[in-house]
């Protein structure tokens, strides 16, 4: 039995229970479709449960007021026609029916191949915290965090509350480009606390900047990470490597909707509309900014689903703002030059598929590399190595398939019984 609302969000992170709340709010019928177990993203993840802390009481509350229709550990995969997308739980495939889809689905890690990277215990920085908040214990263990961007210090904030030793935070951006991040805080005083919070939590650890890591070394584990100190190597012993050069957007479903992506971003209007008409798309996938953009996004696309323009114009300053801030963000942590040679011939860059630098640097294009390799053609569908490949080698990942996740046989049964033409030969990669 199809699922019918008449607003359908998909992603329940920030932005996507922003959009959700206000969309209900304003008498719609709503229902937020997410991967995850619970709501809240990475960002509020375990937020919404009731024994788990909430940094975020007011919008777990407002939600809770609502009747919106919660469809967690749920994958949407496939479109088989317009306001209609079809996705797949643990035990059943559900069909979604809606007039207006609002896209959160927010943003993953990027990971930068360098020796060793693919050892345990080297992961992604916000891999990490997720996990913590999971239930790994980290107490006692010595976490090195490296990469760009503020994720990393709210990381390793995160980390040393739980108990864990960071004996030291490297980010690849200069010095001369975080002093001048640094002075423009006076245009957002409203982030001074926060950076006042976050040095008082970091107390004691070395912050190196011009430093990240080169290789990890370790037999059953990394045991030792070699780091690039301001042009001098140098080893430190370590338990865990988090390791994030910033955020890559989850545009995999806006494209297969047919939604113009430009420079790796969903292209929006003012009321967060995309090229498609009745389908909005708020937060991380519009463009890297934070929580307090997402949340503002999130609203207005909440309301213009609703139909209620003249409320979303209204959050259109806020919005400015919260743009400008992003700005500034991305000339500071953009990555350096120097980072495509970290890995060596012999490292992988497709991990699902075993495909090493040597082998792709045969090749000019994401597509030749995909057919004479299976680079990106694994689980992951080239969600790990793909923005990798396009910062190493420039390559623009030029395709989405259904179904954008592996899915089971009779979910694929299910497809081929639309008898729609573009969903013959859904094996491998898109």
């Amino acid at each position: 039995m199809p699922q019918t609302f008449d607003i359908l969000v998909v992603g329940g992170g920030p932005a996507g229970i922003a959009a959700a709340v206000r969309a209900a709010e304003s008498g719609a019928s709503v229902a937020i479709v997410d991967d995850n177990f619970t709501l809240g993203g990475q960002i509020w993840r375990n937020a919404f449960t009731e024994t788990a802390p909430d940094p975020q009481p007011e919008w777990r509350d407002r939600l809770q007021r609502t009747n919106v229709s919660l469809f967690c550990a749920t994958r949407v995969f496939h479109q088989p026609e317009p306001g209609v997308l079809l996705a797949e739980s643990a035990d059943e495939l559900l069909e979604f029916r809606y007039r207006k889809l609002v896209l959160a689905t927010g943003a993953r890690e990027r990971f930068l191949p360098f020796p060793g990277w693919t050892l345990p215990n080297v992961m992604g920085a916000g891999g990490l915290q997720a996990m913590v908040k999971s239930g790994l214990p980290i107490r006692g263990k010595c976490v090195i965090v490296a990469g760009t961007g503020p994720l990393l210090l709210a990381v390793a904030a995160y980390l040393r509350c739980h108990g864990a030793e960071i004996p030291i935070i490297c980010e690849q951006a200069s010095w001369s480009r975080l002093a001048r991040f640094a002075i423009t805080l006076i245009r957002s005083p409203e982030k001074i606390p926060q950076a006042l919070q976050l040095k008082r939590d970091l107390k004691g650890i070395p912050f190196a900047a011009n430093t990240w890591p080169v290789a990890a070394h370790g037999r059953a584990a990394v045991e030792t990470v070699a780091l690039l100190r301001n042009g001098k190597s140098e080893q430190i012993v370590c338990d865990y490597l988090a390791c994030g050069f910033h955020l890559v957007p989850n545009t995999e479903l806006p494209a297969l909707l047919g939604c113009q992506i430009r420079n790796g971003f969903v292209q929006v209007d003012e009321l967060q509309q995309t090229t498609v008409p009745n389908v909005f798309c708020a937060g991380e996938p519009t463009g890297i900014g934070g929580l307090e953009l997402s949340i503002i996004e999130g609203q207005i696309a909440g309301f213009a689903a609703a139909g209620r323009n003249t409320e979303a114009q209204r959050l259109y300053s806020h919005r400015d703002v919260c743009r400008r801030f992003a700005r500034r963000l991305e000339r500071t942590f953009c990555l350096r030059p120097e980072l495509k040679s970290l890995p060596s011939p012999d490292t992988i860059i497709c991990r699902c598929e075993d495909v090493r630098h040597s082998r792709l640097q045969e090749h000019t294009s994401w597509r030749a590399a995909k057919l004479h390799t299976r680079c990106g053609m694994g689980p992951c569908q080239g969600r790990i190595c793909g923005p990798a490949t396009e910062f190493l080698y420039k390559w623009n990942p030029d395709s989405v398939r259904p179904p954008l996740f592996p899915v089971r046989v009779n979910s694929l049964a299910a497809v081929g019984r639309t008898n729609q033409p573009e969903h013959h030969g859904l094996r491998g990669g898109h």
